[in-house]
């Protein structure tokens, strides 16, 4: 099944001298167990400058947020048809046919989301990928925080810390929480508090506050055995690892574990996760990750979840920031982001 596709398309490719510029390339082949989507809108993420500027696999395309229309359907995938709204995540900056910052992306069929009729634009949906993704493995895997899964639930007692509320998957990652049962106390700058209270988190706090540290305390009983940093940084880790109770804990965090929180409570496991690993394949970053099935499969799983999550409105997506100008603006809008400038929004940029 397929319609009228061409040969060749727009997209952002890596280049030499930490540059990313707009080219025309082919249109990426399907195999027979997958899908070509054609991208209507996509997000941007931290991880695409940085892959720019520090990964520089030059050539490839840019980007991991995308939705669209099917275009293309393989032989042997019976769940999508031409013309399904789509969603998911690639791993942009890697390979010369998969990345979300073009005219095309393919994708195995299991690793998107089929958009339910009217429950959410391109736009909305676009930003349901990399930090969705991150909540959803940091909170549910089993190897990581281990929490229970949607739709079952927590017994409702039990506190979660999430630190960076207002960060992209920190507003996932506050949503999801209290959908599976759990009390959510967060810290944010204090003119993103009513956001993350109406998203659901029971408490906010100013992480600038001297007194966080015992106001989290306080509200949650000092009874803190797992927590989430969505920001990850040196004072992040160890503001995190002090709000703990006493006795065993878990934090998960997205960059590295810093040693000066390790050290700060040896009962307190300081574990990294890394999105990327549910896409299933061998990742060639740093000293380099095996390729995880089980993290690939319990994604996977997930993602049957996602659209009655987005119909029913359980899940809202992240406020939107449009950034005008297609593929060609990205590159501003990375700078942009690079600098610091943008909180609490998602850019997101039509195709």
């Amino acid at each position: 099944m397929s319609a009228t596709v061409p040969k060749t398309m727009r997209a952002l490719i890596t280049q030499p001298e930490k540059k990313a510029v707009v080219k025309e390339v082919p249109v990426p082949s399907i195999t027979d167990d997958e899908i070509l989507v054609k991208v209507a809108a996509v997000a941007q993420n931290p991880t695409d400058w940085k892959f720019v500027e520090f990964v520089q696999n030059h050539g490839t395309i840019c980007g991991c947020d995308w939705a669209g229309n099917v275009v293309q359907v393989g032989k042997n995938v019976t769940t999508y048809a031409v013309g399904d709204h789509a969603a998911g995540f690639h791993q942009g900056g890697s390979y010369t046919d998969r990345g979300a910052f073009a005219e095309y992306v393919k994708v195995e069929p299991d690793l998107a989301w089929k958009v339910p009729p009217g429950a959410l634009s391109h736009e909305e949906a676009a930003t349901m990928g990399c930090a969705f993704w991150t909540a959803v493995q940091a909170l549910f895997h089993p190897t990581r925080l281990g929490l229970v899964e949607p739709p079952k639930k927590a017994p409702g007692n039990e506190w979660i810390f999430i630190y960076g509320g207002s960060s992209s998957v920190g507003l996932y990652a506050i949503q999801l929480a209290r959908i599976a049962g759990y009390k959510v106390v967060t810290v944010a700058s204090p003119r993103n508090h009513e956001v993350l209270k109406s998203l659901g988190a029971d408490a906010v706090f100013d992480y600038n506050d001297p007194d966080v540290i015992a106001k989290i305390k306080e509200t949650t009983g000092d009874s803190l055995h797992v927590a989430f940093d969505t920001i990850s940084v040196h004072d992040s880790q160890v503001l995190t690892v002090k709000t703990f109770a006493p006795g065993p804990g878990k934090l998960i965090v997205i960059q590295q574990p810093e040693e000066d929180a390790k050290k700060l409570n040896s009962k307190v496991t300081i574990q990294h996760t890394l999105i990327y690993t549910a896409l299933g394949k061998e990742l060639k970053l740093g000293n380099g990750y095996p390729a995880l099935p089980d993290d690939r499969a319990h994604m996977a799983q997930f993602l049957t979840k996602v659209p009655g999550l987005a119909s029913s409105g359980a899940i809202k997506p992240n406020p939107i920031k449009l950034w005008e100008g297609g593929l060609e603006a990205i590159p501003d809008g990375l700078l942009y982001m690079k600098e610091g400038k943008i909180t609490g929004e998602k850019i997101v940029y039509r195709v």
